[in-house]
């Protein structure tokens, strides 16, 4: 087949009608390509951790050590994926993803010469679990970065609907395919293929010819890139109560996945295949709610639909506290995969519209760190309450204090109401930008902006500036002060400290329409007959 060309792919969102269907993405080719490569991917992975799971089960019987796997497996995300989302922001996209299929199928090479060598224990099969979850840590910053590049912004929803279903079609296909691999071949074999698989996917993205535009500033230092993608959602009130939803409900419904093995083996006639099965219930709920949600969203506020579903997800966690057999264990999965494909799209839409293309990588790595931290966290907390209580009893508090902690959050951690900011890149620069050659000095760089304001309008004066120190610190600003002259009640002097020139230049290229109709807030205040006076100074040291 010819290469897919980037002039395929839309670049800038385009008006679209407001109702789009959940499948209308797959209309474009790029992402139709890497759609599909995403599917496999999350096969494999699926694949993995099934094999993983159900081989430390014939290892030990201790709940600990089975929660364990899924610990070793989403840790790496919450340790490695701040520096992953840096290095995706950073480098060729396409490049770097492609790297990461070829670690993930070294390390299923490794994972298959320790069983045909019969090598494989608890500590080393948890060691090699631990080294495929930097290969999903490296990937997955990158591929949410690359899909709102594939779309107008509004199939945005519908595109990252579209990843919900092959995760959770990966959830049905790679436990089946793992399962069966198991029974009548062995673990191995599901290594073997996990690896061959892994190999291809990265030979389809290598089809992509996805042009990388280097930085006119040249790349950002990873230190300080990371630094900057800390300063952005720590100023976005939008992320932070994202981050605060996604990690509660992750914490608590990972109890129902990590102690799912030992769950299975206790039904009634259960075994490989139960596990497989209630799997497979889990990921088609998931399927089945993602062609409802664009109604949903028309129903309900993001809100309600994450409250819902976590209520849900609760539910099904109790009913599988005391399920007997798969006949009541089937609907409970399959509702709770329901619950999670709402939850997690809807707070996945809202991470990823808050966040403007030159942080999304970073800012999506630690959306996703808040997930797999949590569920590492929560895999290793109700495996420890499992271990001194019962399976039963750790269930059962997990379903509880899921909804309860998630009205807590609702109730307490708001994410300020009314419109989304609009994140697009600024169509024109700012009136009074920076000198075009730079100074001959090296050094902090210190702006101050002089402003003269009516004295009675300053309290909503003040307001806006307080928006601006978020902005400015949001941009990479290391420092920021608003100074009021007090034998000149109308004379306001903002001050901004850049860490050098360059990254003083580097805000100018970061701004947005967001950041520009904020400039024209500030503006409007301003008495002066000229523009605010504008000095630059450099630091010595």
């Amino acid at each position: 087949m010819p290469p897919i060309s980037p002039q395929e792919t839309p670049t800038a969102p385009r008006v679209q009608p407001t109702r789009v269907g959940p499948l209308e993405p797959l209309k474009l080719p790029v992402f139709r390509m890497l759609w599909s490569t995403w599917l496999i991917a999350n096969v494999c992975m699926w694949m993995n951790d099934v094999a993983a799971a159900w081989m430390m089960t014939s290892l030990t019987t201790s709940p600990i050590w089975v929660a364990l796997v899924q610990s070793a497996s989403t840790l790496p995300v919450f340790l490695l994926g701040l520096p992953s989302g840096a290095l995706a922001d950073i480098l060729d996209r396409r490049r770097w993803l492609v790297a990461t299929q070829f670690w993930l199928a070294g390390t299923a090479i490794v994972l298959c010469v320790a069983v045909v060598m019969d090598v494989m224990n608890a500590p080393l099969l948890l060691a090699l679990t631990f080294a495929n979850g930097i290969g999903l840590a490296m990937r997955w910053p990158v591929f949410s970065a690359i899909v709102p590049e594939l779309v107008p912004r509004t199939h945005l929803p519908a595109a990252l609907g579209l990843n919900g279903i092959a995760m959770n079609a990966s959830r049905i296909i790679g436990p089946l395919l793992a399962g069966t691999l198991i029974a009548s071949a062995g673990t191995v074999w599901v290594f073997g293929l996990n690896a061959v698989m892994c190999v291809a996917s990265g030979f389809v993205v290598l089809r992509w010819r996805r042009e990388h535009t280097p930085n006119p500033l040249g790349r950002e230092k990873l230190i300080s890139a990371m630094r900057v993608g800390v300063q952005f959602v720590r100023q976005s009130q939008r992320m932070r109560a994202v981050l605060t939803r996604v990690a509660l409900f992750f914490l608590h419904s990972t109890a129902l996945l990590a102690l799912l093995p030992l769950l299975a083996r206790n039904l009634r006639g259960g075994g490989a295949g139960t596990f497989t099965l209630l799997l497979a219930a889990m990921g088609s709920g998931a399927i089945v709610a993602v062609l409802f949600l664009p109604r949903l969203r028309q129903a309900m506020v993001r809100d309600q639909l994450v409250l819902r579903g976590t209520m849900l997800q609760s539910g099904a966690t109790a009913v599988m506290a005391v399920a007997p057999n798969a006949w009541v264990a089937v609907p409970a999965m399959f509702l709770g995969g329901m619950a999670w494909i709402t939850v997690a799209n809807s707070l996945s839409v809202s991470a990823q519209l808050a966040l403007p293309d030159w942080v999304r990588a970073r800012g999506m790595s630690m959306y996703q760190m808040a997930i797999m931290g949590a569920s590492a966290f929560g895999a290793a907390l109700w495996g420890q309450v499992a271990e001194l209580t019962s399976l039963y009893i750790s269930l059962g508090i997990a379903a509880v204090t899921g909804t309860l902690c998630m009205l807590a959050a609702l109730r307490f951690v708001t994410d300020g109401t009314g419109e989304e900011d609009d994140t697009s890149p600024a169509q024109q620069g700012w009136a009074a930008g920076p000198p075009k050659s730079a100074p001959g000095e090296e050094g902090r760089v210190v702006i101050t902006v002089e402003y003269l304001i009516d004295p009675a309008r300053a309290a909503a004066f003040l307001i806006v500036m307080h928006q601006t120190r978020r902005a400015r610190l949001s941009q990479g600003a290391i420092g920021w002060e608003l100074l009021h002259d007090i034998t000149d009640p109308s004379r306001y002097v903002e001050e901004i400290v850049d860490e050098s020139w360059t990254e003083h230049l580097r805000r100018f290229h970061r701004a947005t329409a967001a950041d520009m109709a904020l400039r024209e807030r500030r503006l409007t205040f301003h008495q002066g007959e000229t523009l605010p006076v504008v000095t630059r100074y450099i630091v010595h040291r």
